[in-house]
C-alpha cells in the first residue's frame, strides 16, 4: 500500500458475479450492506449465521452451504474473503491474484484491492467512508454521523 489514501469509486454491480466466502460476524456484516446494492449476490459458507439464512430464505443472496473450493471463483468480478481462516482467505486471495479477480481480504488489508467502506444510506445517496484501512473507530463514527444527516434530509 502506498502513502495516499484510497480513491473512492463507486461500481454498478448490476450483472456482476459477487462472492462472499463465509457467513460469519465480519461476512454478515458485508452481505447486509451488499445485498442491498446487487440482486446477484452469491455467498459460500459451510454454516451461516441465522441473519445470513434469513437473507437466503427471503431470496436477497443465494447461500451454497459448502467449504470453499477454487471452482468457485469462476467467473467472478468481485470476491470478499470473509472466513474467520486466514489460510482460507490466503488461499482465496491468491486464486483470485492469478485469475487478475478484484478481492477484499477481511483479515488483512496488505491482500485487499479495496477497502470495505462504512455505508450511509438514504434511498440513492449514497455515501462510502475509509480511513484507509487505518482508524476503524474513526470510519465507523464517521459513518455513523453522516447516517444522522441523511436521516434530516
Amino acid at each position: 500500500m502506498g502513502d495516499y489514501p484510497f480513491f473512492p469509486v463507486f461500481i454498478d454491480l448490476s450483472g456482476k458475479k459477487v462472492l462472499v466466502i463465509g457467513a460469519g460476524k465480519i461476512a454478515r456484516r458485508r452481505i447486509t450492506v451488499l445485498c442491498q446494492f446487487t440482486p446477484e449476490l452469491t455467498v459460500i459458507a459451510p454454516e451461516a449465521l441465522p441473519e445470513v439464512k434469513r437473507l437466503a430464505g427471503e431470496g436477497k443472496i443465494r447461500l451454497l452451504k459448502k467449504a470453499f473450493e477454487e471452482d468457485d471463483l469462476e467467473g467472478a468480478d468481485l470476491v470478499f474473503a470473509a472466513t474467520n481462516d486466514h489460510a482460507v482467505n490466503d488461499r482465496i486471495h491468491a486464486v483470485c491474484k492469478k485469475r487478475g479477480i478484484t478481492v477484499n481480504v477481511s483479515t488483512d488489508r496488505e491482500k485487499s484491492d479495496f477497502y470495505f467502506p462504512g455505508i450511509a444510506r438514504k434511498g440513492e445517496l449514497v455515501a462510502g467512508v475509509t480511513a484507509s484501512g487505518k482508524d476503524h473507530a474513526a470510519a465507523r463514527e464517521a459513518s455513523e454521523r453522516i447516517r444522522a444527516l441523511f436521516e434530516e434530509l
